[in-house]
């Protein structure tokens, strides 16, 4: 059975893995000229398997309009005439809700679980460096109310069984020692012990060397102009370069850009390009720099440490396919990380970078069948999709493949849309 699976982010390439771990042929699609060169080359480096939650909970529009005002502000909006974005953005203040967030927070943590269990085989079984570790997140609390708005997600955790401690300011430098010199800028935090750490984009590199040897055929610098469909059925993609590339099924994990191929054929999914930036600097000082990593709760921005070196990332801005990186666009990720851990990195070598998140409005990505008999959806993973990266592979692979996956779909696929 030959597969094509269109796009070489750490989704499209984990997707690949285990596909042709079963057998198939596999020929992977991408419009750069290597695997995780887009929203997958320098995100948080977050596994965030407790922190699986959705943008859109209870509370958001009122914290999003005292952000929009705050100095160093974690959201941005750009007034755009666009009838898709501003859709989008009701689409998410319907979910803003508590019956909502639940039924969100549940299918999210479904997945993230599910990835959570099967990375450590597919780590075991190829052998791969990431620079990875599972230490936890520590989220960063610098507020009583902040502490005490906690106690909801510590519920939710609960219910799913996700590990967690509540720690006081003593405990947050026992986990992070190098805060011990800020200790009056912080009062507690939420330490998240089943989470872990890794860089995304040499993860990506590795498994794509192993999807090689197993028989993958990548092909870069193709960009996708249409999905062919006749019938029921999809029966090609045109690239620009080669022309038409044909298979037996086809799989679509093109991050944001997947809507762009996927309206023409009928596929309308609420996917929007939520853009966000990270810059990475070297440690200069280990004794003072973050271990693991941490979620500034305040401006949402979240410090991993990667080997030698620290990812600091965040921000959230609605502006379209927009890829530029400002002058001043990394200015409040540089802030955070210059005010935790001023001891800890090099900032006048930061490298900054900007990339575009696929968000859904109920933050829970489409996966599984489409509307067409042989097309399958693996995209719409928000700020999650290293996350969830190898659960959803696996898991759409499996469908793919006619094979009965080991989490339900139930919420997960497109038609919840369609209604």
């Amino acid at each position: 059975m030959k597969i094509i699976v269109m796009g070489a982010g750490v989704i499209g390439v984990t997707t690949a893995y285990y596909l042709a771990k079963q057998g198939a042929e596999v020929v992977v699609l991408d419009r750069q000229d290597g695997p995780g060169r887009e929203t997958s080359y320098a995100n948080a480096g977050q596994l965030s398997y407790g922190m699986s939650s959705p943008w859109a909970a209870p509370g958001i529009p009122w914290k999003a309009v005292k952000w929009l005002f705050m100095k160093r502000r974690p959201l941005f909006i750009w007034p755009l005439i666009s009838p898709t974005m501003w859709k989008w953005c009701a689409q998410m203040l319907r979910n803003c809700n508590e019956e909502s967030y639940r039924v969100n927070k549940g299918r999210m943590v479904r997945v993230s679980s599910y990835s959570r269990d099967v990375m450590p085989d597919l780590v075991a079984e190829t052998g791969i460096a990431y620079d990875g570790k599972r230490e936890g997140t520590l989220q960063l609390f610098r507020t009583e109310k902040q502490v005490k708005a906690s106690k909801a997600d510590q519920e939710i955790l609960d219910e799913y069984d996700s590990p967690y401690e509540v720690l006081d300011r003593d405990g947050c430098i026992r986990v992070e020692p190098g805060l011990a010199q800020v200790r009056e800028k912080f009062v507690g935090g939420l330490r998240l012990k089943a989470d872990g750490t890794g860089d995304c984009r040499m993860f990506t590199i590795g498994l794509t060397e192993k999807c090689v040897e197993m028989g993958v055929q990548f092909l870069y610098g193709q960009p996708i102009r249409s999905i062919a469909i006749e019938g029921d059925r999809v029966v090609g993609v045109d690239t620009e370069i080669a022309g038409r590339i044909t298979g037996d099924a086809y799989v679509c994990a093109m991050g944001s850009y997947a809507v762009r191929v996927l309206n023409p054929i009928g596929i309308r999914l609420p996917v929007y390009p939520v853009k966000g930036y990270s810059v990475t600097l070297p440690v200069t000082d280990d004794a003072h720099a973050p271990q693991s990593t941490l979620m500034d709760e305040t401006h949402k921005v979240a410090i991993t440490r990667l080997g030698d070196r620290i990812r600091v990332a965040g921000t959230a801005e609605i502006a379209g396919y927009s890829d530029r990186l400002g002058p001043h666009a990394t200015d409040t990720v540089k802030h955070v990380i210059g005010d935790l851990f001023p001891r800890g990195g090099d900032l006048s070598r930061a490298e900054g970078w900007t990339g575009l998140r696929p968000m859904t409005p109920d933050g829970t990505p489409v996966l599984g069948p489409s509307r067409y008999d042989n097309l399958f959806l693996n995209t719409g993973h928000g700020t999650l999709g290293w996350t969830m990266a190898a659960g959803s592979g696996r898991a759409v692979a499996d469908v793919v493949l006619g094979r009965t996956p080991d989490i339900s779909f139930d919420g997960l696929t497109a038609e919840r849309y369609a209604r």
